[in-house]
């Protein structure tokens, strides 16, 4: 048996998160184990300056410097190999997002990849989904970030369709969605899984983690529209200050949590779906994956 560490950084527009994993390769035909080792989150929020003011800030460009050489500390002293960096939604609409990734390369010694919203989806879909999709059985994914939501269409076990479009909760918190725009994700939503009868809802992202573990189910058990129905209308009657001290949420949870419930309870509504699993997976656990991955294939080339 041999443990290796691989690492994925991802750059969000609500938070930067670093994630180490032990790869375990076992000498027989055994499937490879892919268990966290740390996952470390930063609340820098990005998409505040981006979809408000277009470009990052110099305060945000000094945290992000910042965090950057703490995760490449980090990944040295966990003994990590091999890492994979990728930046969405704010990164690549912000008017210094190339600049700034370059300052990350220069200063802090890491290589970040500024992604578009089809590249998001595929790695995330190379998590272990697996363990999760039945093959006679259809889902609609949706992965719900700060800027950008990414939705994919599971059937007979393999990918029909993914879209990414730009609704996240950061840019819902700035009221900077129109309902136009609500209104061709529910076309598109509709149309796509017209033909895919009692669809179920896989659900990727921090919030929807969180909201999982509020509800005490074990893992595997699905959340039902009807509860998540219910925490919307519990959440909205909260205060902002309530949710912290009563919920015990982080002060960056405690505001996002509200607009990522809507997308989902939308993504249910419009589907026609009535359970939503929650794997608790997401970019960084694809990175990781796609990472170890590619590096197999150079591996049977040889």
């Amino acid at each position: 048996m041999k443990i290796r560490k691989f690492a994925g950084i991802d750059v969000g527009s609500n938070a930067i998160r670093l994630l180490i994993n032990n790869v375990i390769e076992f000498p027989d035909h055994r499937e490879t184990q892919f268990k966290k080792s740390a996952l470390i989150r930063v609340p820098v929020r990005l998409g505040q300056d981006v979809f408000t003011g277009g470009a990052i800030s110099d305060h945000n460009v000094a945290r992000i410097l910042d965090t950057m050489k703490a995760f490449r500390y980090l990944m040295k002293v966990h003994g990590v190999e091999k890492y994979m960096g990728c930046a969405t939604s704010a990164m690549r609409e912000a008017a210094n997002g190339e600049d700034v990734a370059e300052r990350i390369k220069k200063e802090a010694e890491i290589l970040i990849e500024i992604i578009d919203g089809k590249k998001e989806a595929a790695i995330i879909a190379s998590t272990d989904l697996h363990q999760v999709i039945e093959q006679d059985k259809n889902y609609l994914y949706v992965d719900v970030g700060g800027g950008s939501t990414e939705f994919t269409i599971f059937s007979g076990g393999k990918i029909v369709t993914s879209r990414s479009f730009k609704i996240g909760t950061v840019r819902l918190l700035n009221e900077m969605v129109s309902e136009s725009y609500w209104k061709g994700i529910e076309q598109w939503i509709r149309e796509k899984t017209k033909a895919y009868p009692k669809i179920s809802i896989i659900g990727s992202g921090g919030n929807i983690n969180k909201l999982f573990k509020m509800s005490g189910r074990k893992p595997g058990t699905p959340l039902s529209y009807i509860y998540l129905n219910a925490q919307y209308q519990f959440l909205q009657e909260l205060s902002f200050d309530e949710r912290i001290s009563e919920l015990g949420l982080n002060p960056d949870r405690a505001d996002v949590i509200i607009p990522a419930t809507r997308i989902y309870l939308n993504a249910c509504k419009w589907s026609g779906a009535r359970k939503i699993f929650v794997p608790k997976i997401g970019l960084s656990d694809g990175i990781v994956k796609l990472l170890y991955n590619l590096e197999l294939g150079e591996r049977r080339l040889v």
